[in-house]
C-alpha cells in the first residue's frame, strides 16, 4: 500500500512542495531506501522513525519500507522531513491514518527516539508561502509556533509528540489553531540590548556615526586598540530607523532558514548586527557550499556588518563584497543550482592605525627622535 504525505522544504530562502510517499510490499521486513536525492541527515531518519513509532506504541510494519521524496531532482537536507515519514509509515497501514485526513496538512518536524518532536529551520519561509504551494493548514513542532503563528490567513496545529499527532489527524484530539498578536510580538521585540546614548565623551565620533546612520553611509573607523570603536559600532544599530514589519519578516525569513532564530522568539525586531572573526572563510563570508546557504552579508541584511580587524580579512572575500554591496543581493553559482540571498546592509568596518601613522604622532609629540621614528616607519 501506498500513502502520500504533504511537506515543504526550503531552497534558497524559499519554501517548495514537496511529497513524502511510503511504499509498503511483501519482502524482507526492513526499512529498505529512502529515495530522492536525501541528504545523511534525511537517511538517518530511518532510525529515528522506526524508534518513535515503537516507542509511541504503535507497531512497525514487517514489510520492505521504501520512501520516496518528491520531487526527485532536488537535493533534500535536514531532519524536517521524520514526523511527515513517520506519519507515511503508518498511513500506509490499515486503520491507522486514514489517508482523507492528510490531504489538506504540511507537516513537517524532527523526531526524537522517544517519539518527541523537536522544533526544524525554516519554518517561516513556508508558513510564508504555504497558500502559495495550496495548503491554509500546517503541522509544526511546538517549539516553532510562534514563528509560524505570525500568519494570518493559514491554521498551525502545534504538535509535541508523534502520539498526539496521530490522534489529532485520526479526529481523537483537538488542537486549536495557534495565533500571535503580531503587534504586541513585534513591539516586545523591538528592544535592544544597548543603546547609543550609553556613550560618553567621543562626540565627533558619535557625530559621524550619526550622519552616516541617516544617510545609510558605510563607515570605517581608524584609532588605537580601546579607543572605543566595536562599542561604538555595536550601539549603531540603535539609531538606525526602526524596523518595518516587512523588513523584520525579511529578516526573520534568512535566520530562520539558518537555524538562528531562540527557541520561543516569533520574529526579530531588531535590526541584526553581525561580527564575523577575521578568520571567516570566503563561503562564511558570502554564503556558498554545494548547495548555497547565507553568508554573514545575508545575516545582516537590513542592519550592520561590522568588520573588526579589517585588515586581517581575506582580501579575496572582501573584493567579492564589492557586487553585492552595489546590487544588494549576492548571487551564489554552483553546479547544482544558482540561489539569490538579500544583501542589504550598512558595512562598518574598523582598524589601528598604520605604524608610520603612529610613529609620526609620537615624533610630533617628542617621544621619538627622527631618525629613529624613520627607521621603525620603514621597517
Amino acid at each position: 500500500m501506498v500513502a502520500k504525505v504533504h511537506s515543504a522544504a526550503v531552497l534558497g530562502v524559499e519554501a517548495y512542495r514537496l511529497e513524502v510517499e511510503v511504499n509498503l510490499a511483501l519482502g524482507l521486513p526492513r526499512y529498505s531506501a529512502t529515495v530522492g536525492l536525501p541528504d545523511s541527515a534525511v537517511k538517518e531518519s530511518k532510525e529515528r522513525v522506526e524508534a518513535a513509532i515503537k516507542n509511541s506504541g504503535f507497531d512497525f510494519p514487517a514489510k520492505r519500507i521504501i520512501v520516496n521524496l518528491a520531487p526527485a531532482d532536488i537535493k533534500k537536507e535536514g531532519s524536517n522531513l521524520d514526523l511527515p515519514i513517520a506519519i507515511g509509515v503508518l498511513a500506509a497501514q490499515e486503520n491507522i491514518i486514514p489517508a482523507e485526513s492528510l490531504k489538506e496538512y504540511l507537516i513537517l518536524g524532527e523526531l526524537s527516539l522517544d517519539g518527541n518532536i523537536r522544533g526544524v529551520k525554516g519554518v517561516l519561509p513556508i508558513a510564508l508561502n504555504c497558500h502559495k504551494l495550496g495548503f491554509k493548514k500546517i503541522i509544526i513542532p511546538e517549539d516553532n509556533k510562534n514563528e509560524a503563528g505570525v500568519m494570518e490567513n493559514i491554521e498551525v496545529y502545534p504538535v509535541s509528540t508523534l502520539l498526539q499527532t496521530v490522534e489529532f489527524l485520526n479526529g481523537k484530539c483537538e488542537i486549536q489553531p495557534y495565533k500571535v498578536d503580531m503587534e504586541n510580538l513585534f513591539r516586545n521585540e523591538s528592544v535592544y540590548d544597548v543603546d547609543f546614548s550609553e556613550v560618553n565623551g567621543q562626540e565627533s565620533a558619535k557625530r559621524a556615526l550619526e550622519i552616516a546612520a541617516a544617510g545609510g553611509h558605510n563607515v570605517l573607523m581608524i584609532g588605537p586598540p580601546g579607543a572605543g570603536k566595536t562599542m561604538l559600532s555595536r550601539r549603531m544599530v540603535t539609531i538606525l530607523p526602526e524596523l518595518t514589519l516587512e523588513e523584520a519578516l525579511e529578516t526573520t525569513k534568512i535566520h530562520s532558514v539558518a537555524g538562528l532564530i531562540p527557541t520561543g522568539k516569533g520574529i526579530i525586531g531588531t535590526r541584526p548586527f553581525r561580527l564575523p572573526h577575521h578568520t571567516v572563510s570566503d563561503a562564511g563570508l558570502i554564503g556558498g557550499g554545494t548547495y548555497p546557504k547565507p553568508g554573514e552579508i545575508s545575516l545582516s541584511h537590513n542592519g550592520i556588518l561590522f568588520l573588526d580587524e579589517l585588515p586581517e580579512f581575506n582580501k579575496k572575500g572582501l573584493e567579492v563584497m564589492r557586487q553585492p554591496m552595489e546590487d544588494g543581493e549576492v548571487t551564489i553559482s554552483r553546479v547544482a543550482t544558482t540561489l539569490t540571498f538579500p544583501a542589504r546592509f550598512m558595512l562598518v568596518a574598523a582598524m589601528n592605525p598604520c605604524r608610520c601613522v603612529e610613529n609620526s604622532q609620537k615624533y610630533e609629540l617628542g617621544y621619538l627622535d627622527e631618525t629613529l621614528a624613520e627607521n621603525i616607519c620603514y621597517n
